[in-house]
């Protein structure tokens, strides 16, 4: 079966449960399901059921897409991502993506769990994503170019829109919520890192560390989908200073900063014209 065969059927079986076209795709990140609380939902369809779909394996990730609207806006939500670390490849990874935009979104919105690499964050910040370094070991765009999507050689000097950073940053400051901006780098995982490797990445320039987002990223851009991010900074990464960390502090602080991050993701959803 061929890619295109592969798309194709996937998109078909959606189509039958949901005709709307949603024009705002949501990724939610560790913790953060309960901004599906908000949004008017019309049809839930579970991963396992729709043909090629990844299954989710991450206890804290259900593993289904909700399609609704919030406000006026019509919207399509992957409440569970998928991690290379799962054992997916990155075209599995980021195969939601691609249908998503083949169903209509126009603008992706993604959240995770971070950890604090910059000495300033501290458990419980909320992190715009501006930049990021990717130290995955694959690309989604390895192998052959899938043309119908986008161009061989995708340009990522803007990897994140300014405008709906901008945006952002303005709503949060509305709200009294207080935010940071900085570089998100992802690693492959699942162990977390050593005290070596957070001096290593904090060299190169990142503020935050994690395991996802920029697969979804990159192909999200390579479509000319416009993206926004934000890291929920879950821990703080003192090499000389580090504590045991389980995967359950880590959904603890997640979510106690999650009303904060809904508060701006909302607002930021309503306001902007697609």
């Amino acid at each position: 079966m061929t890619i295109s065969q592969q798309f194709s059927e996937t998109f078909t079986y959606i189509r039958k449960f949901y005709q709307d076209e949603p024009t705002i795709g949501i990724v939610l990140g560790t913790g953060m399901g309960k901004l599906v609380e908000h949004i008017h939902v019309q049809k839930q369809i579970a991963y396992n059921f729709i043909p090629h779909f990844p299954i989710s394996t991450v206890e804290s990730h259900f593993g289904k897409l909700i399609f609704g609207t919030i406000g006026d806006k019509k919207v399509v939500a992957m409440q569970g991502r998928l991690h290379y670390y799962e054992g997916y490849n990155m075209f599995q990874v980021t195969y939601p993506i691609r249908i998503m935009h083949l169903l209509g979104v126009k603008v992706l919105f993604l959240s995770n769990a971070a950890g604090g690499l910059n000495l300033d964050f501290r458990k419980g910040d909320l992190m715009i994503i501006k930049d990021h370094i990717n130290l995955l070991p694959e690309n989604p765009l390895r192998g052959p170019n899938l043309d119908t999507f986008g161009p061989r050689f995708p340009d990522m000097s803007r990897p994140y829109d300014p405008e709906l950073i901008q945006k952002a940053k303005f709503i949060a400051q509305e709200n009294n919520i207080p935010i940071k901006e900085g570089v998100y780098v992802a690693v492959q995982g699942p162990n977390l890192e050593t005290p070596a490797e957070y001096r290593f990445l904090r060299l190169i320039g990142a503020d935050v560390v994690g395991m996802s987002t920029i697969p979804e990223v990159i192909v999200a851009n390579h479509m000319g989908l416009k993206t926004f991010a934000i890291s929920i900074v879950t821990d703080e990464c003192d090499p000389d200073n580090l504590h045991p960390l389980k995967i359950e502090d880590v959904i603890a602080v997640a979510n106690q900063t999650e009303p904060y991050l809904i508060t701006i993701l909302l607002n930021l959803i309503k306001s902007i014209q697609v």
